[in-house]
């Protein structure tokens, strides 16, 4: 008889037992040994990022398997909100999903319907061939998947913080994380993330995403301007990133030992 196995909870039951703002960091190397490494520091949770990292399904598959024997939560930012490649994250076994660049509300009850199976949604079915599924070796999950995954979106636009209240509002959104990289670029202050009209703009969406009665994150590696966040009502933020630890980090070596002489 094969083993009947269970999941983990999802971001979203993270968040809901909680009774602190959840801390986590970017995992955009790719590697496997270094996820591991994250995993296992005492972060609640790792974003690894198939948006702006060199990772596809094969090594967004080994992040996950490294970082599982872990109690840190994995939440993977998909590439767009296209609903073959949601259904591919979903079915490699990724329960918590980040899509960026949600703009309306339209977008999101798309991006709703592509990790949810018919009638609900249009997530096509393969769970007898899919780690997701554990290869069906978890009781029940067609009919519970909608309780093994989480959604959050992204806003990170002007159009994003206008239409926020009813982003967060739409049934499936399990939350909404604030980028204010991109908010800032979209704002004309490029590289700027904590110009006070961007901060200004990440506030008011923290007050309309918890009007909605859902959870609102960020990401700040300025640890005032994450501590300030946090202050605002933030549940969830991201501190640092794997990729820029090595990089401060190599160049503070540099400093120290290639400056002599």
């Amino acid at each position: 008889m094969p083993i009947r196995l269970s999941l983990p909870p999802t971001f979203r039951d993270r968040l809901e037992a909680a009774d602190r703002p959840q801390a986590g960091m970017w995992v955009c190397t790719g590697s496997p040994l270094v996820a591991e490494i994250c995993a296992g520091s005492g972060l609640d949770w790792l974003l690894i990022d198939g948006e702006h990292s060199p990772v596809g399904l094969e090594t967004i598959t080994a992040l996950l398997q490294a970082v599982a024997p872990y109690p840190v939560t994995p939440v993977v930012r998909a590439p767009s909100g296209d609903a073959v490649v949601l259904k591919q994250l979903l079915d490699l076994g990724v329960q918590n999903v980040l899509v960026p660049m949600v703009d309306t509300a339209e977008q999101a009850h798309d991006v709703v319907r592509a990790v949810r199976y018919p009638p609900r949604g249009v997530r096509g079915v393969g769970s007898a061939l899919s780690r997701g599924a554990r290869w069906n070796r978890v009781e029940n999950y067609l009919a519970d998947a909608d309780r093994y995954v989480s959604l959050f979106v992204q806003v990170e636009s002007v159009a994003g913080v206008e239409n926020a209240a009813l982003i967060a509002g739409v049934d499936g959104v399990d939350g909404v994380f604030v980028g204010p990289s991109d908010l800032a670029a979209s704002m004309g202050v490029l590289g700027q993330q904590t110009h006070p009209a961007v901060t200004a703009a990440v506030h008011r969406t923290f007050e309309a995403v918890r009007a909605a009665g859902k959870p609102v994150g960020v990401n700040a590696f300025d640890p005032a301007v994450a501590q300030a966040y946090l202050e605002a009502g933030a549940s969830f933020v991201l501190t640092g990133a794997d990729v820029a630890l090595l990089a401060r980090g190599a160049e503070t070596l540099a400093d120290r030992w290639c400056a002599q002489g």
